[in-house]
C-alpha cells in the first residue's frame, strides 16, 4: 500500500505516482482457487497483475481476497458478467462448469486454465478477446509455452482477428474468410502501417491474392479486409442533443469509418457536457477536453460545428486533450471482502486516488503500488470533498471512501454539499457516482435475524451537526409510531450522556422487554453480537463501535439451532 505523504494538492506531485496505462486485459480478472495448494502459484500471477483478486473456495482456502461457495455456479457468474477468468484447476472441470453458459463466438470474455503448480498455461475461451495473447503474456512470466491450438496462430504467429489496442476489426466474418484462405494457401498483401504484423509469420507477397488494409476509410471497394485504426478526433464546438447523429452523418459523407474515432473533443464542461456526454456514450468513445489554444493535428474534414482531425498513431491520439475525471463515492461496508459489492471493489482497483477516514482507507485495501491515499481526520467532511472534486477536474480517477454505505450517515452527503455550494466548472464537469456499501444496521440486523423486518427507522445520537432538541423529537416520535430503530454514533468520550438520555425517551413508549441488539464491529475479525431487552441495557455496553437496534412491541426471538437466538420483526402487524 503505497501511501502519499507530499503535498497531495500538488498536480505534479500527483502525476509522479500515476500508475501506468493499463493494457492487459487479465487487470481486472479472477483468479480462481479450489485449494490452498494452489494459492502460491496464484500469488505469483497476481505479481503480473496486481488488480486481479484471488478468489477461493469458503471452507478451504482462508487467505483469498474473495470467497465462493459453490465452484460451477461461481465460474458461470464470473463469466456471465464478462470478467476474465484463470482457473486453476483441470481445464475439463472449467469446460464442464460453463457449458450451460457459453453464448456466441466474440461476446465471451478471457478464460485460461493454469495447472496449480504453475507449469501449463491453457487458453480455453476468448480467442477474439485476446485469450492467446494474454496467454503468452501468462507463459513469459510462468516460464512455460503456453498450450495454444488455434490453427490461424499456431501458423502465423499471431491473430489476425485480434489486432491489439487502437485498431478495430471492420468484418469478423470477412476476417475468418481471409483466415481460412491464407490457411489453403493463399498470400498476403498489407496496405497501411500494421505495425504488430512486423514479426508474424504471415505469406506476404506484393501480389498476394488477400489484402488486408489498413485505413480509416469507411468503405474498401473491393475484398480486402479492413482493419480501422483509431486515428480521428471529433472536435465539436456546438454540441447539442443529435450531436451523435449529426457526427455519424458528418463521418458518412466523409467516407470516414466510426469504428476509427479515437475521441469526440470539447472545449470545457460548461452547458454541453450532457449532449456531449451522451454523444460518446452512443459511439462508445472516450470523451475529452480541450482548451481554446489546444494544439490539434490539422482538419481532413469541416462541417458546421464539427471538425475531423487525423492524428498521426492511435497512441498520439489518445495523447490529445484531457478525460473527463470521476469521482465515485463508495462504501466498503463492515470491512470485510466478502460483503464489498463487485463495483466498489471495481471503482477502488481503477483509481489513481483513494481518499478518506485513514481508518477506512486502510480498510478499503489491498492497492497497487502507485496509487495515492489521502488519509485525513474523520472530522474533515467538506475540505475532504473539495479535495476529492480538484483531483477529478484534472481528469483523474478518484474515489472516496465511507464505511457501510456512503449515503447513511457518510461521504455521499459532504459530496453533494460541496458541489452543490461549488460554481467552479471543473467540478461540474466530473463524472459522479455514488456506489452502495451494506450499512452498519443492516450488517447486524442480518447476523441477528431481520429485527428491522417491517417499518424502521435510523437516528445518529450525534449532535455534532443538529441540536440535541432534534433529536430527542425525532426519537419521541418514532418511539410513539412503535417504528424499530438503530442507532449510529450512540455514544463517545465527548458525547458520554445522550445515550442514557435516549434511553430514558425510549422508556416512556416501550415495554422494558423490548428487544435490543447489540452488534460491534460486525463483519471484522473482533465482531461480537448480543442481544438483550430495553430494561437491562445500560450505557455502558455501548461504545462508538456498536451498532444499537431498540426492536419494536412487535419484535420476538427464538432459540436458533447450534446456540443463541434469532430476533425478527414480523412483517406483519396487529390490526386495531
Amino acid at each position: 500500500m503505497a501511501e502519499d505523504t507530499r503535498d497531495s494538492r500538488s498536480p505534479d506531485a500527483i502525476r509522479e505516482t500515476a500508475p501506468p496505462r493499463i493494457t492487459s486485459g487479465l487487470q481486472a480478472s479472477a483468479i480462481v482457487i479450489l485449494g490452498a495448494s494452489a494459492l502460491a502459484t496464484a500469488r505469483r500471477v497476481q505479481q503480473l497483475y496486481p488488480q486481479a483478486r484471488i478468489h477461493g473456495l469458503a471452507g478451504r482456502v482462508d487467505e483469498a481476497d474473495e470467497s465462493y461457495r459453490e465452484f460451477a455456479e461461481h465460474l458461470r457468474t464470473l463469466y456471465r458478467s464478462g470478467t476474465p477468468i484463470i482457473a486453476l484447476c483441470a481445464a475439463g472441470i472449467v469446460i464442464r462448469s460453463l457449458a450451460s453458459a457459453l453464448v456466441e463466438k466474440g461476446m465471451e470474455p478471457p478464460v485460461l486454465a493454469l495447472a496449480e503448480d504453475g507449469s501449463a498455461v491453457v487458453p480455453l475461451l476468448g480467442g477474439l478477446a485476446g485469450v492467446n495473447r494474454l496467454a503468452r503474456e501468462l507463459g513469459d512470466w510462468l516460464t512455460v509455452a503456453p498450450a495454444i491450438t488455434t490453427s490461424g496462430e499456431l501458423r502465423f504467429g499471431t491473430c489476425l482477428l485480434d489486432p491489439p489496442a487502437g485498431y478495430a476489426l471492420a468484418d469478423l466474418e470477412q476476417g475468418k474468410r481471409l483466415v481460412s484462405d491464407l490457411l489453403g494457401g493463399a498470400r498476403l498483401r498489407v496496405e497501411g502501417e500494421a505495425p504488430w504484423l512486423q514479426q508474424a509469420n504471415l505469406p506476404l507477397h506484393a501480389e498476394g491474392e488477400r489484402c488486408l488494409r489498413i485505413d480509416v476509410a469507411a468503405a474498401s471497394g473491393d475484398d480486402a479486409l479492413l482493419i480501422h485504426p483509431r486515428l480521428l478526433l471529433a472536435r465539436c464546438t456546438e454540441p447539442s442533443a443529435e450531436l451523435a447523429v449529426h457526427l455519424r452523418a458528418v463521418l458518412a459523407e466523409a467516407g470516414l469509418a466510426e469504428a476509427a474515432l479515437a475521441a469526440l473533443l470539447v472545449e470545457g464542461e460548461g452547458r454541453a457536457l450532457p449532449f456531449a456526454e451522451q454523444a460518446a456514450a452512443e459511439l462508445k468513445v472516450p470523451l475529452r477536453f480541450i482548451e481554446l489554444n489546444t494544439a490539434l493535428p490539422p482538419a481532413c474534414y469541416e462541417a458546421p460545428g464539427l471538425s475531423l482531425h487525423l492524428a498521426d498513431s492511435p497512441q498520439a491520439a489518445v495523447a490529445i486533450g484531457r478525460p473527463r475525471g470521476r469521482l465515485s463515492v463508495v462504501g466498503i461496508g463492515p470491512g470485510c471482502a466478502e460483503l464489498l459489492a463487485p463495483a466498489v471493489r471495481r471503482a477502488l482497483d481503477e483509481a489513481e486516488d483513494v481518499l478518506g477516514y485513514k481508518t477506512y482507507v486502510t480498510m478499503a485495501g489491498p492497492y497497487r503500488a502507485g496509487q495515492c491515499l489521502h488519509a485525513s481526520d474523520n472530522r474533515e467532511e467538506l475540505q475532504r470533498a473539495a479535495h476529492a472534486f480538484e483531483l477529478a477536474a484534472q481528469g483523474r480517477r478518484v474515489v472516496m471512501v465511507s464505511s457501510g454505505d456512503p449515503g447513511v450517515f457518510a461521504m455521499a452527503a459532504a459530496v453533494m454539499e460541496a458541489l452543490e455550494a461549488s460554481s467552479d466548472a471543473g467540478w461540474q464537469g466530473v463524472e459522479l457516482e455514488v456506489l452502495p456499501g451494506i450499512s452498519a444496521a443492516l450488517a447486524t440486523a442480518a447476523r441477528a435475524g431481520a429485527p428491522l423486518g417491517h417499518d424502521f427507522c435510523l437516528i445518529s445520537l450525534s449532535d455534532n451537526l443538529k441540536p440535541w432538541a432534534v433529536i430527542e423529537k425525532r426519537l419521541q416520535h418514532a418511539a410513539a409510531a412503535d417504528l424499530a430503530m438503530a442507532f449510529y454514533n450512540p455514544i463517545s468520550k465527548a458525547r458520554p450522556w445522550q445515550l442514557g438520555r435516549a434511553l430514558d425517551l425510549l422508556r416512556q413508549h416501550r415495554e422494558p422487554q423490548t428487544l435490543v441488539v447489540l452488534g460491534r464491529d460486525i463483519g471484522r475479525p473482533a465482531e461480537a453480537l448480543r442481544v438483550l431487552t430495553l430494561g437491562e441495557l445500560t450505557p455502558e455496553l455501548v461504545d462508538m463501535r456498536t451498532l444499537v437496534i431498540i426492536g419494536s412491541s412487535q419484535t420476538r426471538r427464538f432459540p436458533r439451532q447450534g446456540g443463541g437466538e434469532w430476533v425478527y420483526t414480523p412483517r406483519w402487524y396487529p390490526q386495531d
